[in-house]
């Protein structure tokens, strides 16, 4: 029903509008008794589908990547929809407007998105605030740096983040990667990577000790552009700063091969979608193989079937996440992916 019926009317409207009537929608749904109805038609509840990553244990293995719910403002109604965890984010210590609009295009000939958002959000404060009421929701948290903030400076804004955040989400991800924040992949190199990663770990020690609590897994989300010898280099940085595990990948600035307007295929902006299923599934298995499967590897970019989920989780994904597919495919695409993992056993 909705790739016949709601999706073309959907497609009729701007994106970015479409995305906050939904939100709108969704939580109205909810408002109206129909959560259970909702989690009776796509949740799949099933002990075989339970995963234990980086210490946490996820009901499934099929995730809603950041960006989606940037504000923790729908996490707990969309968690009804099947998924086994919410990555909420990419926040920032203040309120920032992110890019002028228009600023997110569709690319229907390939199923593909081009945004350039720049970490639009309301502010950690205000996030922090909704997810004091999380519930059972299996939730993460990705941060990041304001637009204003010099990349010199750039640790004391995820610092900001991470404490704030620390007693309110399960795992954290820093997002180094998106092409939308000018700069922010030069922090992708080696030495200031490092040097944040380090300091973010020092401080999942000393919060955690301070207010009695476990640490959290730190994750590293990359971008799918990178070189060989830069994945090399970043396997070596997990390894030396003993963070907890990679999502592979973020959003990619290639616009190979593509059919869609050239008028919006040249848009700035990152492309995510099914353009990118082939190179993010290339940077998974690179990362496992190459580092012996030495840390856990979330796999997002291009999961628009349970086919392209299994083949993420076949080259080496431990969990999988949902972003473009989800708009494209509707909120069923999580049912099909959770019996298809369960088929596979």
């Amino acid at each position: 029903m909705y790739k016949l019926l709601l999706r073309p009317l959907l497609f009729l409207l701007d994106p970015e509008r479409v995305h906050y009537l939904s939100f709108s929608a969704i939580r109205l749904m909810h408002r109206l008794g129909l959560g259970p109805v909702i989690r009776w038609r796509y949740q799949l509840n099933k002990p075989e589908l339970e995963r234990e990553v980086f210490g946490l244990k996820f009901p499934n293995p099929v995730g809603l990547a950041a960006g989606f719910d940037k504000d923790a403002r729908c996490f707990r109604e969309l968690s009804s929809f099947g998924f086994g965890f919410i990555e909420i984010g990419t926040l920032t210590p203040k309120p920032q407007p992110g890019n002028p609009k228009k600023r997110l295009f569709r690319l229907k000939k390939d199923s593909g998105i081009i945004n350039r958002m720049g970490f639009n959000n309301q502010g950690v404060a205000a996030a922090a605030i909704r997810l004091q009421r999380k519930g059972q929701v299996l939730i993460g948290g990705n941060i990041g740096k304001n637009k204003v903030t010099p990349n010199e400076e750039a640790v004391d804004d995820y610092l900001k983040c991470f404490t704030q955040l620390f007693p309110l989400v399960d795992y954290f991800v820093v997002n180094v990667s998106s092409p939308n924040t000018p700069g922010l992949r030069e922090l992708q190199e080696r030495e200031p990577l490092t040097r944040l990663l380090n300091t973010l770990m020092e401080a999942n020690t000393a919060i955690a000790r301070e207010h009695n609590l476990k640490t959290r897994p730190l994750l590293l989300k990359i971008a799918p552009d990178l070189t060989d010898d830069q994945l090399r280099d970043i396997i070596e940085i997990v390894k030396e700063t003993r963070i907890d595990g990679v999502i592979a990948t973020n959003t990619t600035i290639s616009r190979e091969g593509l059919a869609s307007d050239p008028a919006i295929v040249n848009e700035a902006g990152g492309l995510s979608g099914l353009p990118l299923r082939e190179r993010a599934t290339e940077v998974i298995r690179f990362l496992v193989q190459e580092s012996d499967n030495a840390f856990p590897v979330i796999g997002v970019g291009g999961i628009h079937s349970a086919e392209d989920a299994l083949e993420k989780i076949e080259a080496g994904a431990s969990l999988v996440q949902l972003y473009t597919g989800f708009v494209y495919e509707g909120p069923a695409l999580i049912r099909r992916i959770n019996r298809a993992i369960l088929n596979k056993k």
